[in-house]
């Protein structure tokens, strides 16, 4: 890190707040937090334009101050407003805001969008990442959604199908460790399932018991990332296991197969293999065919594209993997991890690295330049 670089640009970037509004104390404050986060950084993603990244990362700080400190503000304001304290109502309405932000006046995409904004807690960012969209995209459908149901009477709620999507989003983000959101969705799922008899809903609730079995495995004492098949299975939760296999047993001898039943099923086939090697893999391509079938999605045929390399050999896997648009978020972590067991180092190393350049969060971009570097060290003996 060039300490002596950022105390040059820091005077510039603090003029350019104040310029654009920003007090000056609320600039410094901005500037030094930017600084912070440029020392922790930059080491491993050093930016083309020093100054232009500072000076965007200040501003966001400051706009984030600001913001917090309206808010509390305007919580001050309403003290005086309260009524008196007295005994609070024991019902919890989240997921019935869920359902009625799943307002029928919305497409279902614009519906799941607004909710995750508004209820969830997600960013626009996150979102947008969850759909595959650029920020900006993203950012317009949820400002439509808005100006749709604005002077819209919330009287009739959305359908199941949405408020499974929002949930299911949810709780991936909460799962990837970003926000810590995967219990509250496992909460509100259940109740959904309590609330309503549909194989669907217990298929999610099965999928995210699954799941959530394996977070304690996931990463490792310095936070690092462990892959499924180097996890230490005796840390998964079994109760969460079984609980999860019974409910999704029960929902597939309905005979009404969806998305979340085929997904669960997934995650229940690597739960029952005592070790990575045992894994069923054949089972797991077919499942994966199920699942293309039910949504034609991009991201369940990357993922089955593994699975072919792992019950066919990674040449399978690879030309499977070849129908694809390279351009399909984790697509190159795919690649590198194919050709790596196709024995091609050279363009496994370099596709991790590159893998590592696109990950979305700090912790998978440090993982897939470990890899990167363990393939580059093998070569260099």
């Amino acid at each position: 890190m060039d300490e002596v670089l950022l105390r040059s640009l820091t005077p510039s970037v603090l003029t350019v707040l104040v310029r654009r509004g920003a007090d000056f104390a609320a600039a410094e404050d901005a500037v030094q937090d930017a600084l912070v986060e440029a020392v922790r950084v930059w080491p491993a993603d050093p930016p083309r334009d020093a100054k232009g990244w500072l000076i965007t990362a200040a501003w966001r700080k400051f706009l984030d101050a600001t913001r917090a400190d309206t808010a509390r503000r305007r919580r001050e304001d309403l003290v005086d407003e309260e009524p008196a304290p007295g005994p609070a109502p024991a019902a919890d309405d989240t997921l019935q805001l869920y359902f009625l932000c799943a307002h029928p006046s919305l497409t279902p995409a614009s519906a799941v969008a607004l909710t995750l904004r508004a209820v969830g807690g997600l960013t626009t960012r996150q979102i947008a990442e969850a759909y595959l969209v650029p920020e900006a995209t993203m950012a317009q459908r949820i400002s439509r959604a808005k100006r749709t149901v604005s002077g819209v009477r919330f009287d009739r709620p959305g359908d199941v199908a949405t408020v499974l999507r929002v949930l299911y989003l949810v709780f991936n983000e909460g799962y990837s460790g970003d926000v810590d959101l995967a219990a509250e969705a496992i909460r509100l799922t259940r109740q959904l399932a309590a609330a309503i008899d549909h194989p669907e809903v217990a298929g999610l609730l099965a999928l995210m018991l699954l799941h959530h079995a394996r977070r304690a495995a996931r990463t490792a004492p310095d936070g690092s990332l462990v892959p499924l098949a180097e996890q230490d299975r005796g840390r998964w939760d079994t109760a969460s296991i079984a609980e999860g296999v019974v409910i999704l047993q029960a929902a597939l001898a309905r005979d009404r197969l969806g998305e979340f039943q085929a997904q669960a099923a997934i995650a229940a086939l690597h739960a029952d293999a005592p070790t990575a090697e045992e894994t069923d893999w054949v089972q797991i391509v077919e499942w994966y065919d199920e699942l293309a079938r039910l949504t034609d999605s991009p991201v369940v045929r990357l993922n089955r594209a593994v699975a072919v390399g792992e019950a066919d050999g990674p040449r399978a896997g690879l030309a499977a993997l070849a129908a694809l648009d390279t351009s399909l978020p984790r697509h190159a972590a795919v690649a590198a991890y194919l050709h790596e067991r196709d024995g091609d180092l050279p363009t496994a190393a370099r596709l991790y690295a590159e893998a590592a350049h696109k990950a979305p969060n700090l912790a998978e971009r440090a993982h897939l330049t470990r890899q990167a570097a363990r393939l580059n060290a093998r070569r260099g003996r």
